[in-house]
């Protein structure tokens, strides 16, 4: 049995333990719980929207604020991982040059870059780092 069927199936079993379910419930929770793991698994694919869809002309409108359409086939992802690239035979480096994208263009969703952003600078670990070697020459 797959990995993925027995991570769902352990997980409509945590969840039939706890609330009365019908058979019907359980077999389509199941179902969809397997799937999901599985595409989870194969990369990270934003939910309802791992279809192909109509891939824009333009790049720059690829990358969106909660996606990044991959330009090769279409799928929108949260971050166009190496992974997936490789999948079509190129880095990101070559996927760049390819799609006429600048050397330093991440291939993140704006808002998740934005959050990332915001996160370092609540953390200023920059700071941190720098405190300790004061507190040395004390």
């Amino acid at each position: 049995m797959e990995s993925y069927l027995e991570d769902a199936l352990g997980i409509v079993k945590a969840q039939a333990g706890v609330r009365h379910m019908t058979e019907e419930e359980i077999v389509s929770m199941v179902r969809t719980l397997a799937e999901g793991i599985k595409n989870a698994t194969e990369g990270i694919v934003i939910e309802g929207e791992g279809d192909k869809g109509e891939i824009p002309s333009d790049p720059s409108k690829a990358i969106r604020e909660r996606s990044v359409q991959c330009l090769e086939c279409g799928k929108k992802f949260k971050v166009l991982t190496k992974r997936h690239l490789a999948l079509h035979g190129l880095t990101p480096k070559e996927y760049k040059a390819k799609h006429g994208y600048k050397k330093g263009t991440s291939l993140i969703a704006k808002g998740l870059a934005r959050d990332r952003r915001n996160k370092m600078r609540e953390l200023k670990l920059w700071e941190k780092r720098g405190g300790g070697a004061e507190e040395k020459e004390m």
